[in-house]
């Protein structure tokens, strides 16, 4: 049985919390609902999650059931629109931003490595000389310096634009090599060393126009220390067959990794 004094309180409270909705309504705050996550991953090889395997019927694509936008989208209930795709440029990003909508409210990208000429350069090291590894990688890091901010800007821009309520999240790329380590045939640790200052600078271009832009710097560096090539438990493939999935993440790379990266920046 509802009391006199509930009959009377109840329709008060109500009236009192329509009252704060809408005094919170006025002043720009929303008061959220159960909404699903509406999440798409965009970006290159590293966030189509080649190297890792399941790669269904994605095609030259390589998106992979075991990548990191795959398994957070599942941890986390997000509808997830899949883009991300083998071999993508800046422009090839901005291409897929035309299939995102403006509903969407958590992006992340990986992009910047392809444009750097990473393939280049691990052919080159692979078959040249130390010093011509070293000049190699010179010309791909004056590249990252010198152009590759105005493509990053360009990419994070139209992010902006297609996704204006977006939580946005810029994963980087790992150092591929520990030095020394365990491998005692492949590349000399002066094209290791060499190789991995080229992901150094990646990571600090791509870290300052990230922040610069207003997102979040996802920097996998620290996480996959320990597990590079030539570590003990490493979790990026060496030179492998097939040979594109070389210099790539394992499932355990994307799944301890870049997922452990993600989780950690997005709290």
């Amino acid at each position: 049985m509802v009391s006199s004094d509930q009959k009377t309180t109840l329709p008060v409270l109500r009236a009192l919390t329509v009252a704060i909705v809408a005094g919170l309504a006025l002043l720009g705050f929303t008061v959220p609902a159960s909404a699903a996550t509406s999440y798409a991953a965009l970006g290159d090889s590293y966030s189509s999650g080649l190297g890792a395997g399941s790669y269904g019927d994605s095609g030259s694509c390589k998106r992979s059931a075991n990548a990191y936008p795959k398994l957070w989208a599942s941890a986390n209930g997000a509808s997830l629109n899949f883009l991300a795709c083998s071999g993508a440029r800046t422009p090839d990003v901005l291409s897929q931003l035309d299939k995102v909508t403006s509903g969407t409210n958590v992006v992340t990208v990986s992009v910047g490595g392809n444009d750097a000429g990473f393939v280049d350069v691990m052919t080159d090291c692979t078959l040249g000389s130390d010093q011509a590894c070293v000049d190699r990688v010179a010309e791909a890091k004056a590249y990252v310096n010198g152009t590759l901010p105005g493509l990053l800007n360009g990419v994070y821009t139209k992010i902006k634009q297609k996704a204006p309520n977006a939580k946005v999240y810029v994963l980087g790329y790992p150092r591929f090599y520990k030095v020394p380590g365990s491998c005692n045939v492949g590349l000399s640790d002066t094209k290791r060393a060499a190789i991995n200052s080229g992901a150094d600078t990646l990571a600090s271009v791509t870290s300052a126009r990230a922040s610069s832009a207003g997102f979040t710097f996802v920097d996998v560096r620290g996480v996959f220390t320990g597990h590079e090539i030539c570590a003990a438990d490493r979790w990026l493939h060496s030179l492998t067959w097939p040979v594109e999935e070389s210099y790539h993440p394992t499932a355990n790379g994307q799944k301890l990794g870049y997922l452990a990266a993600l989780n950690s920046a997005a709290g």
